[in-house]
């Protein structure tokens, strides 16, 4: 039987090239207008950091930063917390009824357009009297934050043989102790994804912050928002090729941690 090598195939090598120019073209574009000294984004004039240093100057950018990491960390506490325990019952749990249901009642938010949540938020919060704008912003992140920490969780338990857990509980071991010594141990890579998946996911929402935002409490996709708005300058490439460092710094951290985990 002959096997076929996909390398090989004919116009692969092409195609693939063509994609990942189609994917990272624009952003290398990004990153080098981002040095341009002409206040003009298409037309080169010379070398500077100037933007850099007006993105970095920038109060009400940084404020916005601030409140984005702000919201980014609690939601991703709070969901990972929630897809864990709402994990370890739909997967460890014996009797559970409408186990089904269950998964896809967590899993709503993803069917879900965006909008429709994000406008039943605005109201649910509206009709609680809800006025404090991160707060309003925490709990919005976090419902929609915690099937992308769910999935990994869940993930994991599945590929984890109870075994181990089984042999903790026939030392006597309490549950508390057999999830805290052996099931969260084995299963910590992939609380570890989803707590990173829900950390950008929130970091990332548009959406959601701007029907909620309120003064003082803008994130930072709404306020790029408002300066595309404005139109587009070298300082807005300079954001945006400082938040691409700072994706690619996190999710290299995240790999080789991951990685670390995984060597014996």
């Amino acid at each position: 039987m002959t096997r076929h090598d996909v390398r090989h195939y004919p116009g692969l090598g092409l195609l693939t090239a063509a994609f990942f120019a189609y994917l990272y073209l624009p952003i290398a574009v990004v990153v080098f207008f981002s040095f341009n000294e002409n206040r003009l984004v298409s037309v080169w004039t010379g070398f500077s950091l100037k933007w850099y240093e007006s993105a970095l100057s920038n109060r009400a950018l940084l404020d916005a930063v601030t409140t984005s990491l702000t919201v980014a960390v609690i939601a991703m506490v709070l969901s990972t917390t929630v897809a864990l325990m709402a994990a370890l019952v739909l997967v460890r749990a014996k009797g559970v009824k409408g186990r089904r249901i269950s998964e896809t009642v967590v899993n709503l938010p993803l069917l879900l357009p965006e909008i429709v949540s994000a406008v039943a938020v605005l109201i649910l919060f509206s009709q609680l009297g809800l006025t404090n704008g991160l707060a309003k912003l925490v709990l919005a992140h976090t419902a929609f934050c915690i099937p992308f920490a769910f999935l990994p969780i869940r993930a994991r338990l599945q590929g984890m043989a109870p075994d181990y857990e089984e042999a903790a509980q026939d030392l006597y071991a309490t549950p508390w102790v057999t999830f805290r010594r052996v099931t969260l141990p084995l299963i910590l890579p992939g609380v570890f994804a989803g707590a990173m998946l829900a950390f950008v996911m929130s970091m990332d929402d548009f959406i959601t912050s701007n029907m909620l935002a309120s003064g003082g409490n803008t994130t930072l996709p709404v306020y790029i928002f408002g300066l595309i708005k404005q139109g587009t300058t070298p300082e807005l490439n300079a954001i945006s090729t400082l938040i691409i460092a700072a994706s690619l710094i996190i999710a290299t951290t995240a790999l080789v941690l991951t990685f670390r985990r995984r060597i014996p």
